[in-house]
């Protein structure tokens, strides 16, 4: 038997984690939606870090907004949540290590994280430490749904038979 603050914390979580998924799924579908129109603009975005060949950045470049836009409409509706915050885990360390390198060599890039990115004009300055400390937020984000993936409103609780 719960006693009353267990129930309490019980009754919270799965409204904590709603509110992660949808922040991240929001996160995921603009991200992805600002690129999916320009898919070689996304490609030199990714070239910008230069980590991979540029025929390879170009299909990274190219897979990314659409991996990001359908992990968007997993959490936005609540399947394979918790795969769905691996991958987005995942995908967030990879985003925050490339950040972490374009800084450590001296590159002078946005980050391509919600915008065309590449290489930055004259006078502008790259925001690194703004762009992993976001980053970071959001891997809490997916954190909280890897170790609670239970939601509100999610075809998980339906295939489950909570909701």
């Amino acid at each position: 038997m719960e006693t009353g603050q267990s129930a309490h914390t019980t009754a919270v979580w799965p409204w904590i984690s709603t509110v992660a998924r949808l922040g991240l799924a929001a996160v995921w579908l603009v991200a992805g939606g600002l690129k999916v129109g320009d898919l070689a603009e996304s490609g030199r975005a990714v070239n910008a870090y230069e980590i991979f060949p540029y025929d390879v950045a170009k299909v990274i470049g190219a897979a990314q907004p659409f991996l990001e836009i359908a992990l968007g409409l997993l959490l936005l509706v609540g399947l394979a949540v918790r795969l769905s915050a691996a991958i987005s885990a995942g995908l967030l360390l990879i985003f925050i290590a490339g950040i972490t390198y374009a800084w450590v060599q001296g590159l002078q890039i946005d980050c391509g994280c919600f915008s065309s990115g590449g290489a930055l004009g004259a006078g502008e300055s790259p925001e690194y430490t703004l762009d992993i400390v976001r980053d970071v937020g959001f891997l809490l984000l997916a954190g909280i749904l890897l170790w609670k993936p239970r939601t509100r409103f999610s075809i998980d609780g339906v295939l489950m038979g909570e909701e």
